[in-house]
């Protein structure tokens, strides 16, 4: 084997946050590891959604790394929810703040890994030809980082530009005087549209299910209330780590029923005044309790049909879905732009979507001539980075074929058959349901952690054992039963990809997550083989 290509301890693919904390990490450990990743730049998902509008929904407070104290003291955001451009830049700070740029291979992807047995190392191929050999691999490839692209007859041989918000040019896109149609109403759509449609000549919206989304209300961050916060991030993160859903939403441990009507509509008026995910966390039933959340979504309605003028309309962006089993988005003034003339709202659940034929979006109702398309279709989500890769464990057996009937990860860290390989926020593990950034962090430090103390005991691999795995998936599964969120097709179950497998994928609670997290490695990896000595 050339210098070049000789093995490395471990390969990191993706720079998005966890690919740039890994190799962080592992190089504390004086390992020597490298990091691919397929664009130009770090920051993964806030390296390829550069669509206007694009945010984080996340405080950008919360949303920041915490393992180093000086980084977090000498960073400033700028607004309550920083920009793709603020995040952006924020990843690039930390790779030149640590040092880490000379460890990422850049424009590259990885083909296929595949598991020899017989040396127990793993070997990838790169798209650029290169074939690299590493003990260990971690796929930090994020949980929403594959494109979902609908299957429309026509799409791939239309006649105008195509845009999908999770691949945005890095240029921009200027839509000034143009016919614009947008497909999807999820996130990047609701952050995106009110912007495009101050662009656009006319901006035609086609929706197949509605979105519950409540207002940002953002704002330049008060640097007194940065100044108070920094004076205690520590334990204001730890405070955090103690909630549900591992971010402070202000949770409360009060049913929506312990309170008579006025008081609850008191305290929904309150969390819609201040805006953001942290709505969900007003009651402590309003995900576990149908009822409870009845009382939320009826709430909803009622300011959705007081931002929209057409009752009609207003009606038609209503989901009929609980609320909080599609992930809540947060907008700046969304519902207000079907007040504009210029803006059309298609239901395609009345009228479906035909073809595109040329220039021209055909449903079933009607055809609409555009200048521009925007595919607002979301992701492959949670699994679909992964399998992406051609990933061949033991025997052979590849992870795609493991994970058609739906992915099965033991803690989102790691799957069976498939020695020393792991998985960053994977099928699971709170992931999507929590704070990314610690979640993020708290995968890699397990990990981490885990190779260190292989290392020192001279194990060669890890095995996810197979019994341990059915168990963790059963009750990841189990607890999902307990609240709303199976209750709608959405992406957390991956209904949004055609011919995917329905099945819940994150974790539901951060805390009894982390804590058993704690016990697996406390019992010396329990639920894992560790085998071989160096």
């Amino acid at each position: 084997m050339s210098e070049a290509n000789k093995a490395l301890d471990a390969i990191v693919v993706g720079a998005g946050f966890a690919g740039i904390y890994m190799l962080h990490r592992l190089r504390q450990q004086g390992l020597n590891a490298k990091v691919i990743e397929a664009g130009t730049g770090v920051g993964g998902t806030w390296y390829w959604n550069r669509y206007p509008g694009a945010r984080c929904d996340i405080p950008s407070m919360q949303y920041s790394y915490q393992f180093s104290e000086e980084l977090q003291q000498e960073w400033e955001w700028s607004e309550k929810y920083a920009t793709q451009g603020e995040i952006l830049k924020y990843a690039e700070h930390v790779v030149d703040r640590f040092g880490l740029n000379d460890g990422i291979q850049f424009n590259t992807k990885v083909a296929s890994a595949k598991y020899l047995e017989d040396r127990e190392m793993w070997q990838l191929s790169l798209s650029s030809g290169e074939t690299l050999e590493a003990r260990f691999v971690v796929m930090a490839t994020g949980c929403l980082s594959k494109p979902n692209y609908p299957n429309i007859k026509g799409l791939n041989e239309c006649s105008v530009p195509v845009y999908h918000t999770g691949a945005w040019p890095h240029e921009g896109v200027d839509f000034t005087g143009l016919n614009v149609g947008v497909i999807g109403t999820g996130s990047s759509a609701i952050q995106s549209s009110p912007i495009i449609a101050k662009q656009a000549n006319s901006l035609t919206i086609f929706q197949r299910t509605p979105n519950y989304s409540i207002p940002a209300y953002n704002e330049a961050l008060d640097p007194d209330y940065v100044k108070e916060l920094k004076s205690r991030y520590k334990e204001y993160r730890a405070e955090n780590w103690q909630r549900g859903f591992g971010a402070d939403f202000d949770d409360s441990d009060q049913s929506a029923f312990e309170v008579s009507d006025d008081e609850r509509r008191t305290e929904y008026e309150k969390r819609w005044a201040k805006g953001g995910l942290a709505f969900l966390a007003v009651y402590n039933d309003l995900v576990f309790d149908m009822k409870a959340n009845d009382t939320a979504r009826e709430f909803f309605k009622e300011k959705i049909a007081e931002r929209v003028n057409d009752p009609e309309l207003a009606e038609k962006l209503v989901p009929v879905t609980p609320i909080g089993c599609k992930r809540l988005c947060v907008d700046s003034d969304y519902y207000e732009i079907y007040n504009q003339d210029h803006v059309k709202l298609v239901d395609l659940k009345q009228t479906p979507i035909t073809e595109i034929r040329g220039d021209t979006v055909v449903t079933s109702g009607g055809e609409y001539k555009v200048d521009a398309i925007i595919l607002a279709t979301g992701f492959d989500a949670m699994t679909g980075a992964i399998t992406n890769v051609d990933i061949q464990g033991e025997g052979g057996k590849k992870l795609q074929d493991k994970w058609a009937p739906g992915p099965k990860a033991y803690l989102g860290l790691a799957t069976a058959g498939f020695p020393n390989l792991f998985i960053v926020t994977g099928p699971g593990s709170p992931s999507v349901l929590s704070n990314m950034l610690p979640s993020i962090e708290q995968h890699v430090e397990w990990i981490s952690d885990c190779i260190e103390y292989m290392n020192d005991n001279q194990h060669v691999a890890i095995r996810v054992d197979q019994q341990a795995e059915e168990d963790w998936v059963s009750h990841v599964n189990e607890v999902a039963q307990t609240s709303v969120y199976p209750g709608c097709n959405s992406w957390y179950m991956g209904a949004n990809v055609e011919g995917k497998t329905r099945v819940f994928m994150p974790y539901l609670g951060v805390p009894p997550y982390v804590e058993k997290c704690e016990q697996v490695v406390a019992a010396g990896y329990e639920g894992f083989v560790l085998s071989g000595n160096g």
